[in-house]
């Protein structure tokens, strides 16, 4: 049963009768307890709503297209409470995180439900056989586990879960249904790549219905303080990382026509090697993992920048990016130079004072520390800053500068860029003079 918040005007729930604070309790004889019961159930073009009215039940009948809504609203986007996660992983970023940072900040979920609105990943230690058997029931695919490692033993240990190891036979039971699944692997150097990262390519390849594995090093930041002891991955061991990941793509390549094994943009940044071309990413499945973001984004500035009409500049714009992608922003940078020659582009690595530790993504740049060291330094008519540096509403760094703070500090305008190499590009040629 689910509580109504609200009916909007003129829906075919409106019209129906139905109220807020009125509570849903079926569609079509099944029960509701979220968003997934919900959207399946209505899929249909004439649904029979049960319902309680001040403790009395009542039916409302509705006739609609099949796909379409019918104008409830709920107090939240699940219906329901997040799941938090029940592991404590030895690379859990959350628990990195330095003292004084927002609540919402500290809290770790876990939901298969936001696995398929959202594309979240979840490890599968929130479910029981019968959360998997309604998965399978309504067809729900893909699904996005994070696997971390196919040995069971060792993902109890590197997830602090006993549990976290029989969870492992949810993932052939879904395979078996045929529900399409994207693995991802957060690696912690000397215990589970080498042998043990092997292990699991093997055993993720022989899944009937496997779409992608993704790789990413374990993000570890300066706040570690009585944690699990772990080592940032280098050259060596990231080029080791990179070999296992070929040879099992290339097995893949050979056996089934695609590759579905790839490593995240930071092993080839880490040990030295180029980036892979457009066609080893196989249409970018993983993209939102940082797997062949740089490829992409590449590509798109390229392509725009190609096509760009031939025109007279006198403009000079700066660009704050992480440390880790300093050299592909300012070799893009460059090259946009290099057409226009009156275009003049100043690019910024801004070292992560806020996380301190490995973390050189542009994704966790804040605020303070773009004020702090971008001070007093030729900014020009605007900074670019990419919109992965702010949380999710836009309007915030993870610190809880804003972006007029910024703006004040530096006594520059602040242009938040899309993601994507195009949108970069479109950024640094479209001025608004033109």
């Amino acid at each position: 049963m689910v509580g109504i918040s609200g009916v909007e005007k003129g829906s075919p729930a409106e019209r129906a009768g139905i109220l807020a604070g009125d509570v849903l309790v079926s569609v079509n004889g099944n029960g509701i307890t979220d968003v997934l019961d919900y959207r399946f159930y209505l899929c249909e073009p004439r649904i029979e709503l049960k319902l309680l009215r001040n403790g009395e039940e009542y039916t409302a009948t509705i006739k609609k297209p099949r796909y379409g809504d019918i104008g409830l609203e709920f107090p939240t986007y699940l219906m329901d409470e997040k799941k938090r996660c029940r592991n404590n992983c030895v690379f859990c970023f959350i628990d990195q995180n330095p003292k004084g940072m927002r609540e919402t900040v500290y809290f770790k979920d876990d939901d298969e439900r936001l696995s398929f609105l959202q594309g979240n990943y979840v490890t599968l230690t929130n479910l029981r056989e019968s959360d998997v058997d309604r998965i399978i029931k309504m067809r729900i695919s893909p699904i996005n586990i994070s696997v971390h490692t196919t040995n069971p033993e060792l993902r109890c240990m590197m997830m602090r879960n006993r549990f976290a190891g029989d969870c492992l036979a949810y993932i052939k039971k879904l395979d078996d249904a045929g529900i399409a699944i994207n693995a991802q692997l957060v690696l912690c150097r000397g215990i589970n790549d080498g042998a043990e990262l092997e292990r699991s390519l093997s055993d993720l390849s022989a899944l009937a219905n496997l779409e992608s594995v993704a790789m990413v090093p374990c993000g570890l930041t300066g706040h570690r303080e009585g944690l699990y002891p772990l080592r940032p991955f280098d050259a060596a061991s990231a080029s080791a990382v990179l070999d296992i990941a070929n040879k099992y793509g290339e097995k893949n390549l050979a056996s089934r026509g695609a590759r579905l094994i790839y490593a995240s943009d930071e092993f080839f940044l880490l040990s030295g090697r180029d980036i892979p071309e457009n066609d080893y990413y196989e249409g970018y499945p993983q993209l939102e993992n940082g797997v062949g973001m740089i490829r992409s984004d590449c590509d798109e500035f390229c392509e725009r920048l190609e096509n760009a009409e031939n025109r007279v500049y006198n403009r000079e714009v700066s660009i704050a990016t992480g440390e880790a992608a300093f050299g592909f922003i300012s070799s893009l940078a460059a090259k946009a130079s290099e057409k226009f020659p009156g275009l003049k582009v100043r690019v910024y690595a801004v070292r992560n004072d806020f996380f301190g530790g490995g973390v050189t993504v542009s994704g966790l740049v804040t605020g303070g520390d773009i004020i702090k060291q971008l001070k007093g330094k030729p900014l020009g008519e605007t900074l670019l800053i990419p919109e992965n540096m702010l949380r999710a509403e836009g309007d915030l760094f993870l610190d809880g500068v804003s972006l007029a703070q910024v703006s004040g500090s530096l006594g520059v305008e602040i242009t938040v860029t899309p993601r994507g190499g195009y949108a970069l590009c479109e950024a640094l040629i479209n001025d608004r003079k033109g």
